[in-house]
């Protein structure tokens, strides 16, 4: 007896989650440095950036990264 599967395509959509929160976190950019914020709040990342230019004025860019959730639903 040969097994057989059956397929069914579902169409799905993806959205943001917003009962799960959003994570920022923001990386100094200048040359030979490797500090972080740490993954916070807008207000906690931006206050990091702001004492680490205030303690090295030539630190003053950052790669800031921006984790957000998403959930896909069945479309029916």
């Amino acid at each position: 007896m040969t097994t057989r599967a059956v397929l069914r395509y579902v169409p799905h959509t993806i959205r943001h989650a917003p009962d799960l929160e959003s994570t920022r976190e923001a990386f100094c950019t200048a040359t030979g440095c490797e500090e972080s914020s740490g993954a916070g709040s807008e207000e906690s990342v931006q206050l990091w950036c702001l004492r680490h230019t205030g303690r090295n004025p030539s630190h003053d860019t950052f790669r800031r990264v921006f984790t957000d959730h998403a959930r896909v639903t069945r479309v029916e």
